[in-house]
């Protein structure tokens, strides 16, 4: 990579003006130095974490573009416009690492906020994809306000797709740490959609660096592709197998009402029906019922519920399940003795929670969580931590760091926890278990997690869909949870069905209370976690392919050399595999989570299959071999069902 400073050309087109609230980088006519824009108008509040403000008004403003050898769709090329707040020592330079791929790289001399911005034709776009779970997939205005990323809220990258599935313009940046400003939308003024990354540098810190991907090739095949370039040079420990089995947590299940002889009869039935661990959620610390998280902090197990943790933990790994501790690692509550230990220490004080945000900058507040956390695999025997809310630790405007703190920033002080607990809890138990969840998905906590969970969305299987498969599509070597799974008592078994396979690219966790379900809501879960369980390498590892993220993924498919599963959320046709070689057997899996029990398989060429269709229970309806057409070829396979189709040679 040669480093290029871009000169100012006068005679370049620039592009067309865009309205943003409080834009003082307004891209002037001479594409050189030039004074802030709407610098009257008051201030937008920015994203959490502490991303300093932008320079004042009277701070330079430098602007250069950078060429590079991308061509948009129309035959186009694609130029990167930077922009630098507060000083022109800075340099870039613009690397193809791929077909259609190019790496952006910015480094600085002098402290400084460098902004680059480029865009797209907004032709053939059907949804913008970002890792956030709040977001909408309808394309923004470029004027909203950008989202802040850091190290425990959300992951720097966003995907703008069209109509066939395929990338328009897929881009990530190389800061997974600090924070960073990613920013993009619809130009009401060209039809255009803008990106950009804004991102603070320093003589001595890393560069901005920018990975912007024009291939077209399938959205997911180009998020895979940005974690496997996050990837390079992470080691991460691997992942334990109890990590990729289903496990069965207690929290929409029993919630609060958690004790010993509670969660080992639910683990002798969770057993039983197909998990291999159990997650004991909020209530193992305190006796009060009535939520809220006052009573987070000193950590210790309520003596009537849990009077023998270790004995406990002992019962139920006998049982061949995995045990793990929930941990709201950042809350200290006001009614614990930890509150008047560190109110003084605190990011902020959440009135309505009962509780207060710790400073992960005080190694004071990190010895503390490290060693309440750790007793649980040290003194009690557990496989592993659910370490919850860890994306509180992101704040828009921490306080300046307390007396005594050995980290300046809160985006290091977490890392530093977390490197630390790992550390610690590793030295018992090498194959440890630690659980995060969305929103704090950044490629900088792969080395401190196993697995991450899909956000709370109970009794909401499409959205438990869309999350965790928006999750798999950035989790790296982690395996993928979805939220905890619950229906109501009287929902049949065709419903439970459903709402497992609105997760089945997922690792399931159950939450309902076992002994309270029929003989037949029982044999769908076990058919299905049976499925989870024979097919685990190619629904969690393997290749995945999800369609119309517009449409909430209606139709999902992973697939490996031999065998793909298909998961179909609304009535649409199933291609079957197309290969090559006419000789090579393949198994197709279509699980019909839609009411419309006709499924309509497409074939390119003729052929004979076997096709076995099962219930929701696994109770075989049919085995037969079909004679496949070219075209549409139909199959019942009722909802909640299963069809096995296995190519004859």
């Amino acid at each position: 990579m040669t480093p290029v400073t871009p000169e100012p050309d006068p005679t370049a087109q620039q592009p067309v003006p865009a309205w943003r609230p409080n834009d003082r980088t307004a891209i002037p006519s001479d594409g050189g130095t030039g004074t802030p824009g709407n610098a009257g108008l008051p201030e937008v509040p920015e994203g959490p974490e502490d991303l300093a403000t932008p320079p004042p008004a009277a701070a330079a403003v430098v602007h250069r573009r950078l060429p590079t050898d991308l061509v948009h769709a129309t035959g186009d090329p694609l130029t990167v416009h930077l922009t630098g707040f507060g000083d022109d020592g800075w340099q870039a330079a613009v690397t193809r690492v791929a077909d259609g791929v190019v790496l952006v790289e910015v480094t600085a001399t002098d402290a400084v906020t460098v902004r680059a911005e480029w865009r797209v034709p907004c032709a053939g776009a059907a949804a913008y994809w970002t890792p956030d779970t709040k977001a909408a997939r309808w394309l923004p205005p470029s004027w909203i306000a950008p989202r802040t990323v850091s190290l425990a809220l959300g992951a720097p990258v966003a995907c703008l797709v069209g109509t066939d599935d395929r990338a328009l313009c897929t881009a990530a940046a190389g800061e997974t740490s600090a924070p960073v400003r990613v920013g993009a939308g619809v130009v009401e003024e060209s039809g255009e959609f803008a990106f950009t990354v804004e991102q603070e540098l320093t003589p001595d810190g890393p560069p901005m660096r920018v990975r912007i991907d024009l291939s077209g090739r399938h959205f997911a095949a180009t998020l895979r592709a940005v974690t496997d370039w996050w990837a390079e040079g992470t080691e991460h420990p691997g992942v334990a197998p109890a990590a990729r089995l289903p496990a069965y947590s207690t929290w929409y299940s029993l919630h609060q009402n958690v004790d010993t002889a509670t969660v080992e009869r639910q683990a002798v039935l969770a057993a039983a029906v197909g998990c291999g661990s159990v997650i004991v959620d909020d209530g193992w610390q305190t006796s009060d019922r009535t939520r809220g998280y006052g009573h987070c902090g000193d950590w210790e197990p309520n003596p009537e519920a849990f009077p023998d943790p270790a004995a406990h933990v002992t019962e139920v790994r006998r049982l061949g399940l995995a045990y793990l501790l929930w941990y709201a690692l950042p809350f200290i509550g006001r009614h614990n003795d930890a509150w008047d230990r560190f109110k003084g220490l605190i990011l902020r004080e959440e009135t309505h929670l009962d509780a207060a945000v710790l400073d992960p900058r005080h190694p004071e507040v990190r010895a503390y969580l490290i060693d309440r956390v750790s007793r649980a695999v040290e003194d009690w025997g557990m496989d592993g931590v659910k370490l919850d809310f860890i994306d509180r630790f992101a704040v828009a405007e921490p306080p300046p760091a307390p007396a005594g703190a050995d980290h300046a920033t809160v985006h290091e002080g977490v890392r530093r926890l977390l490197a630390d607990l790992d550390a610690r809890l590793r030295r018992t138990r090498p194959d440890v278990i630690v659980e995060h969840r969305q929103p704090y998905v950044s490629p900088g906590l792969w080395p401190y997690a196993t697995m991450v969970r899909a956000t709370d969305c109970p009794l909401s299987p499409a959205e438990n869909r869309q999350r965790t498969v928006d999750c798999r599509l950035t989790a790296g070597p982690l395996a993928v949870h979805a939220d905890m799974i619950m229906w109501h008592a009287a929902e049949t078994p065709e419903g439970v069905a459903v709402h497992l396979v609105n997760a089945l690219f997922s690792v399931p966790q159950i939450s309902v209370d076992l002994a309270a379900q029929t003989p037949d809501q029982l044999a769908t879960v076990r058919f299905w976690l049976g499925v989870f369980r024979r097919y685990a390498d190619v629904l969690q590892l393997a290749a995945l392919e999800p369609a119309r993220p517009d449409l909430g993924y209606p139709l999902v498919r992973a697939h490996d050399d031999r065998t793909t599963v298909v998961a179909r959320y609304a009535p649409l046709p199933v291609a079957l595999p197309d290969r090559d070689d006419t000789d090579t057997p393949w198994t197709l899996l279509v699980a019909n989570a839609d009411g419309d029990p006709t499924v309509l398989l497409t074939a390119t060429r003729p052929g004979r299959a076997l096709a076995l269709v099962q219930d929701c229970r696994g109770e075989i309806l049919s085995e037969t071999v079909l004679e496949l057409v070219a075209g549409a070829n139909p199959v019942t396979v009722p909802t909640g069902g299963l069809l096995t189709l296995t190519r004859e040679d």
